[in-house]
């Protein structure tokens, strides 16, 4: 349930996000720089790139973003927003029917920012490159602690008889859409060496699947779960997608609490109503292991989206819904540090990312502004959280 952006109530495609691609490496792989890492120093050369990062607002900027909220604000009578509750799914279900897999990239840059979502391909693909004596290089994975590992430990299988039982790293990607980090993440964990003969070179190493990795994916809308299915690359031995509503607390999982490694929510939370957040985190924090993190990247106040919106479009503060029956939150840092705090979780990251995207053709600048957050579940959960 990936959102689209609007502009006016009207949907405006592949804004939601940027991709930067640098470059090859010398070994063949694509370099993506981390978010913040271009910065605009001289006015004058706006235009020499798509997106600058870190763009500071100045207080009339911000003032002026503030005012237009405001203006904005007067809320739908309540009979309006019920209807738009009800018929959620009904607003989903043809957005994706209508737009198929057309719609978003595929999100590569994910692996930059967020490396939990290829936990072993580092590690293997450079313990094996070149001969068998190469050392094993640091995995990638969750940022080191104070008085943490930085290693990788597999984790003892949960017992039972689920999908994905049998793995010992699982990832679970809620609002899937129709697969743009879902597959991505197939690809990059395809990083097992298997030796064979090919070519006349006596070892030739390629690349099989991660046994140790499944994925689930869910999603609010049938038809974009469908159209996950229907994907060539969908490996039902790697990957498992079903329905589900994030807002319905009752909602069974087909997985045990205390049996993911990884929860990733992209542009999703603030497609739920703001009354839901809350128990729809809580409910995530308990599928974690302890030690598991949850991943989100979300949409931040006075982003280019909600100053967009005109007025009827408002359903409650920061709560917009749009021209095709979609709604949308805006969030603050603080907002979703308290979402996660209440639900046991300890932040690792919470940022604002602050993007000027210009569109050099027509000599115009877009002020986009997104949240990116990591919380790990504890280890040890204090006496009052724990279940």
């Amino acid at each position: 349930m990936a959102a689209p952006v609007t502009v006016g109530g009207i949907v405006e495609q592949n804004i939601t996000e940027t991709e930067q691609i640098l470059p090859e490496s010398t070994s063949g792989e694509v370099k993506r720089p981390q978010f913040g890492t271009r910065f605009l120093t001289d006015p004058r050369q706006v235009f020499q790139h798509n997106a600058w990062d870190n763009v500071e607002w100045t207080e009339e900027q911000e003032a002026a973003a503030k005012k237009k909220v405001q203006e904005n604000s007067q809320p739908l009578p309540q009979e309006k927003q019920e209807d738009f509750d009800c018929r959620a799914n009904e607003y989903w279900n043809e957005f994706y029917t209508i737009h198929e897999n057309r719609f978003f990239k595929d999100r590569h840059w994910l692996f930059t920012e967020f490396p939990e979502l290829a936990p072993q391909c580092r590690l293997n693909r450079d313990s094996c490159i070149g001969d068998d004596r190469a050392e094993k290089s640091e995995p990638h994975g969750l940022e080191q602690s104070q008085g943490q590992s930085s290693e990788v430990t597999p984790l003892a299988h949960v017992d039972g008889d689920y999908p994905g039982s049998s793995a010992m790293y699982r990832i679970l990607e809620v609002g899937c859409g129709v697969g743009n980090t879902v597959f991505p993440i197939l690809k990059t964990n395809k990083c097992n060496p298997v030796r064979t003969s090919m070519f006349h070179d006596p070892v030739f190493f390629v690349w099989d699947s991660d046994p140790g990795l499944f994925v689930y994916c869910c999603d609010f809308s049938s038809t974009a779960v469908e159209l996950v299915k229907a994907n060539s690359e969908y490996d039902p031995g790697r990957c498992y997608a079903f329905v589900h509503d994030l807002g319905d607390e009752g909602a069974i999982y087909p997985f045990p609490d205390a049996s993911l490694d990884v929860i990733v929510l992209i542009f999703v939370l603030s497609a739920l109503h703001p009354d839901k957040m809350q128990a729809s985190i809580s409910r995530l924090a308990r599928l974690l292991k302890p030690g598991g993190v949850l991943l989100l990247r979300d949409y931040g106040r006075y982003d280019m989206a909600q100053l967009r919106f005109k007025k009827g479009r408002c359903l409650s503060d920061n709560f917009y819904v749009r021209g095709d029956g979609t709604r949308v939150y805006f969030f603050t840092q603080d907002e979703l540090h308290d979402y996660f705090s209440e639900a046991g979780l300890e932040k690792v990251q919470n940022m604002v990312d602050r993007r000027l995207q210009v569109n050099r053709g027509k000599q115009l600048t877009m002020y986009r502004v997104w949240i990116q957050c990591k919380y790990r579940k504890p280890h040890t959960q204090p006496p009052e959280t724990q279940e």
